[in-house]
């Protein structure tokens, strides 16, 4: 019996593995190699082998240290950071209010949630386009409060890639945040207050261990993509804005310099690698508590 069970254990995952492997480990194995090697002079891959691309990457070139390539990965994992934290902050009384709402109304504010996310990417980053350029709503109202000057729109720059990434990435977060907001059970809720315990302690103690799985869970499903995100820069950011899905994009694309991105590639992996073990580690422990 135990055969028979080994053998059909094996049977069941044998072809999960391998497509992984196929399509996901040997390609990275792929990359990683590629990252070590050089550029010839005519964008071909070609030996020697060299650690060149990682010191490029760290900011060590020809002409000594220059910190162009450090200081855009560092913009995108603040930029990242800022947008998950935004959405982590603004999904909280989103998700409370739709648990608040009767059945039917409930409904509707979740497919309303939902809307957004039923657009292309691309339509939405043009529609942002449109509400932040100098002849805009938006705009208009700002330089009424001295945010920009008459006439001046508020793309290209920082503050639209954020704006935009925080209104695609909310939906994402608020779901799983509501998932866990709705089992929320509230007689642990009256159990802290009736304690005593001021409206920090109890959402420390009484509300947070209790929906901390879903907002972590949205938490890693907002930074990972905005960390690597590339439409959203390229088309509201501009030159103003390069981030490492750009940086990416500009090595593989005009550059042709394939050893550099397959380097930037895998600091890349490595980051989002660390990430998510520092989430699965972490998780027992904040759901403990």
């Amino acid at each position: 019996m135990r055969e028979r069970s080994s053998k059909s254990w094996l049977l069941s995952v044998l072809p999960g593995a391998a497509w992984v492997a196929i399509f996901f480990a040997v390609p990275l194995l792929f990359i990683a190699a590629i990252s070590f090697l050089s550029r010839g002079e005519f964008g071909q891959v070609e030996r020697p082998w060299t650690l060149t691309n990682y010191k490029q990457l760290a900011g060590f070139g020809l002409f000594g240290f220059e910190p162009v390539y450090p200081m855009i990965l560092l913009r995108s994992v603040v930029l990242a950071l800022v947008t998950t934290v935004i959405c982590a902050v603004l999904s909280l009384p989103i998700a409370f209010y739709i648990r608040s709402l009767s059945g039917g109304r409930r409904a509707v504010a979740l497919v309303l949630l939902t809307v957004p996310i039923w657009t292309n990417l691309l339509v939405r980053t043009y529609a942002w386009q449109l509400l932040l350029a100098p002849d805009g709503w938006i705009t208009r109202l700002a330089s009424l409060f001295g945010a920009v000057a008459p006439g001046q729109g508020l793309f290209p720059g920082a503050g639209a890639v954020l704006t935009c990434l925080v209104c695609d990435f909310l939906p994402i977060i608020a779901l799983p945040v509501y998932a866990s907001v709705e089992k929320l059970d509230p007689g642990i809720v009256e159990a802290t207050r009736d304690l005593g315990a001021s409206r920090w302690s109890v959402f420390r103690h009484g509300i947070y261990p209790q929906i901390s799985s879903g907002l972590w869970a949205g938490v890693i499903l907002v930074f990972l993509p905005a960390l690597g995100q590339f439409v959203v820069p390229d088309l509201l950011g501009g030159a103003r804005t390069v981030l490492l899905g750009n940086l990416l994009q500009q090595q593989f694309g005009p550059s042709r310099d394939w050893p550099f991105g397959a380097a930037i590639a895998t600091v890349f992996l490595f980051i989002i690698a660390a990430v998510v073990l520092l989430y699965n580690r972490e998780k027992p422990q904040k759901s403990s508590i």
